[in-house]
């Protein structure tokens, strides 16, 4: 009687058990944990993205290969959590992969970068405009360049607009079209980007000298920041 009587004790016990377990962390929680263990060094915030990592989440396989990809010793401990939070969907986990592999292997790169495009990450489709039209990983292809352009264009990516204006205004993938080039121009200064900004300037300086005048001043002022950002 008392063996019939424990099973559905121990029932209880686990299903109490999972009530009171913690719920898993956020996104926001687990890149905020990432970036105080990269940024300050703790080790303590470390373990716990480590943790997390452990049961597969893959926002914190990502940011784990995040704080170890500075550490020439854990490149590949980095690579494979990249590769794992990339195959499970993890858009920046693929473009950060494509990061990783461009020096030494660019056609891999370009692989990684198109499957981070394919999931609407902006900075990986300009990877792959910047690449064809390079012929860096892949044969060079002003058309394949373009294409690729006008998607990181159309996912707000400023740096793949002002490269998309110069393509059609000088026709280089594309049918020449300076009305829609002056477009993006706009378009890429309008989101700060400083070299669109200072071409607009140059562009309207004959028509405008005031507000090619603001616009030099503005592109001088944006020139301290971080480009790379786009």
């Amino acid at each position: 009687m008392k063996t019939v009587l424990a099973f559905p004790a121990v029932l209880l016990a686990t299903a109490l058990a999972a009530c009171q377990a913690p719920p898993p962390p956020s996104t926001a929680e687990i890149e905020a944990t990432a970036m105080h263990a990269r940024q300050a060094g703790d080790h303590q915030a470390e373990r716990r993205v480590r943790t997390w990592a452990s049961k597969g989440m893959p926002v914190a396989e990502r940011e784990l290969a995040l704080v170890y990809q500075p550490r020439p010793e854990r490149r590949d401990d980095a690579l494979r959590l990249f590769e794992q939070a990339a195959r499970a969907g993890d858009a920046e986990a693929a473009f950060e992969m494509g990061q990783m592999r461009r020096p030494d292997a660019p056609g891999q790169a370009w692989s990684w970068y198109r499957m981070a495009a394919k999931r609407q990450h902006a900075r990986a489709a300009l990877m792959l405009g910047l690449l064809a039209a390079n012929g860096e990983g892949v044969a060079k292809n002003p058309a394949e360049a373009a294409r690729w352009l006008s998607v990181a264009s159309e996912l707000g990516n400023p740096h793949a607009m002002f490269l998309l204006y110069n393509a059609y205004r000088e026709g280089r993938g594309v049918e020449r079209d300076v009305d829609k080039g002056l477009a993006l121009l706009e378009e890429s200064a309008h989101h700060d980007y400083p070299p669109a900004i200072q071409e607009l300037a140059m562009t309207v300086q004959a028509d405008d000298a005031l507000r090619a005048g603001h616009l030099l001043k503005e592109a001088t002022e944006h020139r301290h920041n971080n480009w790379n950002r786009f």
